[in-house]
């Protein structure tokens, strides 16, 4: 199991460290602002499943200081996994909100 990846276009692959981060690479799969509130999607370039498992490289969050789903994490192994999970989490937050009203 490789720790580091990078992207491809959309498409993860494994490699070296320090081939991994370059400076001009585009890692953000998806933001959001709801008000106050931020939804990031983002490539993270190390597997962050710390097992066997499929490796997990993009994550989701929620920053909604103060509110209901702050802090709010989310993690994927492909890029279409992240769009989607995104969606969810922007929906969960509009949810949120108009049951507020």
């Amino acid at each position: 199991m490789h720790t580091y990846y990078k992207l491809e276009g959309k498409k993860v692959v494994p490699c070296k460290m320090e081939e991994c981060f370059t400076p001009d690479e585009t890692r953000r799969v998806a933001m959001t602002h709801i008000g106050k509130v931020d939804i990031s999607t983002v490539f993270l370039g190390i597997n962050h499943a710390f097992d066997d498992r499929v490796p997990m490289l993009f994550e989701t969050m929620i920053f909604w200081f103060g509110g209901k789903h702050d802090e709010y994490c989310e993690r994927y192994s492909t890029w279409q996994d992240a769009e989607e999970g995104h969606k969810r989490a922007v929906e969960m937050v509009r949810e949120a909100k108009r049951s507020r009203l």
